[in-house]
């Protein structure tokens, strides 16, 4: 296990603990790890391996990214994953013999992937699962009978995960595989609901290809396949779609047909509580974030919108990271199309709070933090400081 080197780590660390009032020993306590092995960490007379490290992140409720001291090392740490799991999916329908977990195992595992997914822990998801998708696709292949629908799923939500690392380091190739993986994995679980939430990802393959027009009939398309709306599950894979169908919409210029999905979304969303519905949020709070999303979509003529939303409402903190960091990146782009460039910036320093991970990698961020730095050439040195983190150029 590599150890990072100690210059830094320790200031950082003891920095978040005392932010979050927590002695060293109730740290240590929480993190499982001796309490003098983080003293030694913090005083910088040691440094910390990966399980170390994530064992004191996940104590804080931080993203490991954070308390590196060299950054640089999360961004090198992803891209050196690209091609490990490019590898992993490679021999999908023959999977080298191996052990399998019992299933509740498999599901512990998925769940916990989900969960660093939605709070933008990409540095855990490149390092958990290559090896994760590995047995998945080994326990599909060996799956009886009466297990093979829920180790199907598993597999699609695992892909998911994977693909938020491709997706973000603009790994298209990558991502475009791994959700033909998904797409592939999907009928076996025969699950209109996940269907439906393939069919949300999907998307991103429109995005990267720029052809929203496509797109959007691609959603239009899964809407109308989609389970009828009479329970909370299908309600949501149905208001999810129409969000996702609003956004691109926007970005196809369509703002008829993106208001009509909004509003769509909207209806649904305040038919069901905030929550996470096959592995998406949804509800009356992410329905209002894709209002700024859509308005950015559309272009700066729209950007009033944007900003009415962010005067009287702000995503709640229950929401997922990457969900809430998201309103904020977009909002900064909005404001800066409005004239507002402070605010700009410090909705860019809101995200990175945040999502860190997701903030960085993020193409908007680092046009944004570029343009800011451009506009005000003799700003403090933070606005300097950021644009280097983001690699803004």
């Amino acid at each position: 296990m590599p150890a990072h080197p100690s210059t830094g780590i320790g200031r950082r660390i003891a920095y978040h603990r005392s932010v979050a009032r927590l002695t060293q020993q109730q740290l240590a306590r929480a993190a499982n790890i001796h309490v003098g092995t983080l003293r030694k960490i913090e005083r910088g007379a040691r440094g910390a391996g990966d399980g170390v490290l994530e064992a004191i992140a996940g104590a804080l409720g931080l993203d490991p990214s954070l308390l590196l001291a060299d950054r640089a090392q999360a961004s090198t740490r992803l891209q050196q994953a690209i091609p490990i799991l490019s590898a992993a999916i490679a021999a999908y329908d023959l999977p080298d013999d191996g052990p399998v977990r019992p299933f509740p195992d498999l599901r512990a595992a998925v769940e916990d992937a989900v969960t660093w997914r939605l709070a933008a822990q990409y540095v855990r998801i490149a390092r958990e699962l290559p090896d994760m998708l590995t047995e998945l696709f080994r326990a599909l292949q060996i799956a009886p009978a009466h297990e093979r629908r829920d180790v199907a799923a598993l597999v699609v939500s695992a892909c998911r995960s994977a693909d938020a690392v491709a997706y973000k380091l603009g790994a298209y190739d990558l991502s475009a595989r791994l959700i033909e993986l998904m797409r592939w994995a999907s009928p076996q679980a025969d699950d209109q609901v996940l269907n439906a939430a393939v069919a949300y990802v999907r998307t991103e393959t429109f995005f990267a290809a720029g052809t929203h027009d496509r797109g959007l009939r691609a959603l239009e398309a899964a809407i109308d396949a989609a389970a009828p709306p009479d329970r909370t599950g299908t309600m949501a894979a149905r208001g999810a779609l129409h969000m996702r169908a609003a956004v691109i919409a926007g970005r196809a210029g369509d703002a008829a047909a993106a208001d009509t999905h909004l509003a769509e979304a909207r209806r649904l969303g305040d038919q069901v509580p905030e929550g996470i519905y096959a592995g998406t949020a949804f509800g009356p709070s992410s329905v209002r974030i894709h209002e700024v999303s859509v308005a950015v979509s559309l272009g700066s003529d729209h950007v009033h919108r944007a900003l009415e939303v962010a005067r009287e409402w702000a995503p709640p903190r229950d929401l997922p990271d990457e969900r809430r960091s998201g309103f904020y990146i977009e909002l900064g782009r909005a404001q800066l199309w409005a004239g507002l460039p402070d605010d700009a910036f410090e909705s860019l320093k809101v995200a990175r709070r945040i999502a860190p991970q997701h903030t960085r990698d993020h193409r908007w961020v680092r046009e944004d933090a570029a343009t800011l730095r451009r506009l005000k050439r003799a700003d403090a040195e933070t606005l300097t400081s950021f644009a280097e983190w983001c690699n803004a150029t």
